[in-house]
């Protein structure tokens, strides 16, 4: 099929073409074709506001779907954490790649860690799992509300309008931005969203079996096992992208481990649970530790459900 192009779907953010460029290289490379990245505005691209006031989970998604149902492309690449907890239909999830770094970043002036940050410094997130943590944590700060891509965020710590911004360390990464960071916040500290640092490679039900072969060959089952044990604890929750949950998955050897956390937007309040088993029961240990999480009384920290 080397006469054939491969139309990727794709954001027009600098990190939604790195990771989508990655992508497509890797497919080209397998299915011996053509790539060609398709780029698309979404409304969490148009619309400036707060994720939770504009749409919340599906914002950055939703466009990028309709053009891959529509045929104006073959294969889409998210990042996972934007993606809404049910199926969408007539779309398969074809690949689930390798993970990046699923942990948040510190990125502080002149490189101070969270410790080290005086009292009453500015952080900056656009997430409310992110400020509930940092709260818990570091009561002292101020958090304030920013938006924007990677750069913009970053240039507030250097232009000294904000002493430090938290950003997820798998962005960085992939837009060679490591350089920035100051610290990677442990588990004990901030639980990431659940599958962050994960992609997730979607095609129309029913696609040529020349890419679609390619695409699957991409797919991890260590990272889609852990990934899926994160979003079935999300949506047992009935908590959405922008809601203050956190949740890590983790598979060693046959063992798959899920760590989650719902914490009160104050800081002021969280529960937690651990919860491990089998690998094969990936589907099962989400809805366990989401059950642990609302008999413990998270509920009340999640808002209308």
């Amino acid at each position: 099929m080397s006469a054939a192009v491969l139309r990727v779907g794709t954001r027009g953010s600098a990190l939604a073409l790195a990771q989508s460029g990655m992508v497509a290289d890797r497919i080209a490379g397998i299915a011996g074709c053509s790539v060609k990245l398709v780029r698309i505005r979404t409304e969490g691209d148009v619309n400036t506001g707060p994720l939770a006031t504009i749409g919340g989970t599906g914002v950055f998604v939703t466009g990028v779907r309709a053009a891959l149902l529509e045929g104006r492309v073959d294969v889409v690449v998210h990042s996972y954490k934007d993606l809404p907890t049910a199926p969408a239909d007539g779309i398969s999830l074809s690949a689930v790649p390798a993970r990046e770094n699923p942990f948040d970043a510190l990125c502080a002036r002149n490189r101070l860690t969270l410790g080290e940050l005086p009292p009453g410094s500015t952080v900056g997130t656009g997430s409310p799992r992110r400020a509930a943590q940092l709260r818990t944590h570091r009561p002292d700060l101020q958090i304030v509300a920013i938006r924007g891509n990677v750069d913009t965020r970053l240039r507030k710590v250097t232009d000294g309008e904000l002493d430090a911004v938290v950003l997820a360390a798998a962005g960085l990464n992939r837009l060679g931005r490591s350089d920035a960071i100051s610290q990677i916040l442990d588990t004990e500290v901030m639980l990431p969203a659940p599958a962050q640092g994960a992609l997730a490679v979607e095609t129309r039900a029913g696609a040529p079996a020349w890419f679609t072969a390619a695409v699957r060959a991409l797919d991890d089952p260590a990272a889609r096992a852990a990934v899926l044990a994160e979003r079935v604890l999300l949506r047992d929750l009935e908590a959405g992208c922008s809601a203050p949950v956190g949740a890590f998955g983790q598979v060693t050897a046959d063992t798959l481990t899920l760590q989650a956390v719902v914490v009160a937007p104050s800081g002021a309040d969280e529960f937690r649970v651990r919860r491990g088993g089998p690998v094969a029961a990936d589907g099962e240990l989400g809805p366990a530790a989401a059950a642990d999480l609302l008999d413990r009384g998270a509920a009340q920290l999640l808002g209308p459900r």
